[in-house]
């Protein structure tokens, strides 16, 4: 039992960025690991980070995330990190291969989905992601309120039936 415990401490979201996955339709998902600094890592273990305006680029054959908000870490002198710097994520070549390919297609971009902890070392969830219209988006929310109506409809039966 004591194992599950250390588990779930070494397994911990640092951050998420739920608007993604309102905003765009996930093909590939894939877990990079993340260049990071000492402080950084500090910063991240406290919990505080944002994905909000992440995004990720190839430069020079590599992966980097953009955007991505890590606060100085307090107890940190002159050797804290940028808040939004470039960040080198980690993955393996054909990996890489394959996501710059799916990149290059039109209308396609890579997206930071959420930020943790595995085993001990900071984990960055992307995805390869395309844009949905406006009308996509009031479509899946209009069945995701239906989907939920109907749960919450049978529930009242299972319930009441008795009663009725």
């Amino acid at each position: 039992m004591g194992k599950k415990k250390d588990d779930d401490s070494r397994n911990k979201v640092v951050a998420s960025n739920r608007k993604a996955r309102h905003d765009y339709a996930l093909l590939d998902e894939y877990e990079a690991g993340m260049v990071l600094t000492g402080t950084e890592v500090k910063s991240l273990r406290e919990g505080k980070a944002s994905l909000i305006d992440g995004f990720c680029t190839f430069y020079r054959d590599e992966l980097y995330v953009e955007g991505v908000y890590i606060p100085e870490y307090l107890n940190g002198s002159w050797t804290n990190h940028a808040a939004r710097r470039r960040r080198k994520l980690l993955l393996h070549r054909d990996e890489l291969n394959k996501i710059q390919r799916k990149s290059e297609e039109s209308g396609l971009t890579i997206v930071p989905l959420s930020l943790y902890f595995k085993d001990g070392r900071a984990k960055l969830q992307i995805a390869v992601a395309r844009g949905k219209r406006e009308y996509d988006k009031r479509q899946t929310l209009r069945e995701k309120q239906d989907n939920r109506e109907a749960q919450r409809a049978m529930r009242a039966r299972n319930r009441g039936g008795d009663a009725e």
